[in-house]
């Protein structure tokens, strides 16, 4: 029979690190997320023959024959596909948020019409876009013009973004639109259709009466001329229901669509290490940390991630001010304030 050892795992919100098991089954994906079956033999107090092993991702499972078991029977021996290191992973993410910076820029500039950016919360998103937008409005504030960009967070209706849409007409003017809901509302999709068109001339209207449009002058039809970004935590290609399907696959198609490649629990961890590695100072600069304190804070993520609130950049941050207030008893208080209830 097959032996493994799970680098990384959890069995009913018990931690399961460098522990030997007699394989089952191998690795497999359920409603839950990754597993693996294997035999309980001592590891754990009860009375469970069999037990499966949740894990985030293949890596988390050294197969010790020297083969990489999935499901019942299949196998991929030598020539299987090498399994991706730690610091390819971080450099494949660091090459997304390095397109994500240049594709912001040509926004910023006027040279693409729409963007679309997916990834799961916390992984710093919106701050790449908002630092290239300072950096571009910076000559804005010292000649006090009208700023040319704006981020849009919450609900918008139709005839908002329209009315939006128009006072950000301009070429070179920018509308962020940070994990706000325009997905589920038809109105919005159409005027949205309008302004992302891929002709020369991209003309928008409002059919409907509108007081709004009246009362703030807004005409019912304009040519838009500016960039939009949508920044978003889904999957967009998860969210097309038939209502909507297409609307949301003729949107898609006017813009750039940039996945983040961060699609685990993993993924989110090495994020953090790569910001880390990759920042001025680290990313505890602020926090006035050393490099022993920040070694810990990371070590401490990564052996409780399964058990944290949320595995993201904010969450490495919370950790770092309670290092700050409290050297001696931040583990505590990150056990109290940061993780799930066991």
């Amino acid at each position: 029979m097959s032996t493994i050892k799970i680098l990384n795992g959890t069995y009913r919100n018990q931690s399961v690190k460098n522990t030997v098991f007699t394989l089952v089954k191998g690795f497999q994906t359920g409603k839950k997320g990754n597993y693996v079956t294997v035999k309980n033999d001592g590891q754990f107090a009860i009375a469970i023959a069999e037990v499966k092993v949740k894990v985030d991702n293949i890596t988390d499972v050294e197969f010790l024959n020297g083969e990489q078991i999935m499901g019942d029977a299949v196998s991929f021996k030598k020539d299987a596909q090498p399994v991706e290191s730690e610091v390819d992973a971080m450099d494949r993410i660091a090459s997304r948020f390095n397109v994500l910076d240049e594709m912001a820029k040509a926004c910023i500039g006027g040279d693409i019409r729409a963007m679309i950016v997916s990834g799961p919360p916390g992984v710093g998103k919106s701050y790449g876009i908002e630092r290239q937008m300072e950096k571009a409005s910076l000559f804005d504030k010292i000649s006090n013009s009208r700023t040319r960009f704006q981020i849009v967070k919450g609900a918008i209706s139709g005839i908002g973004l329209f009315a939006l849409l128009y006072k950000f007409s301009d070429k070179k003017n920018v509308l962020v639109f940070d994990d706000c809901d325009v997905w589920e509302d038809q109105d919005a999709l159409n005027v949205l259709k309008g302004a992302l068109d891929s002709g020369k001339t991209r003309r928008i209207s409002w059919n409907k009466d509108s007081r709004i449009l009246r009362e703030e002058g807004i005409p019912n039809t304009f040519n838009f001329n500016g960039s939009v970004i949508f920044i978003t935590n889904l999957n967009f290609s998860d969210r097309r229901s038939n209502k909507i399907k297409a609307h949301l696959e003729a949107l898609q198609s006017r813009c750039h669509y940039l996945d983040l490649t961060i699609n685990s629990e993993r993924d989110k961890m090495l994020r953090i290490k790569q910001v880390h590695r990759d920042a001025d100072n680290g990313l505890f600069a602020d926090r006035d940390l050393d490099a022993s304190q920040s070694d810990m804070i990371m070590d401490f993520m990564w052996d409780n991630h399964n058990a944290l609130r949320e595995v993201s950049l904010r969450m490495a941050l919370k950790i770092a001010d309670l290092m700050k207030i409290s050297p001696n008893n931040w583990k505590v208080l990150a056990q109290a304030t940061c993780m799930r209830s066991q």
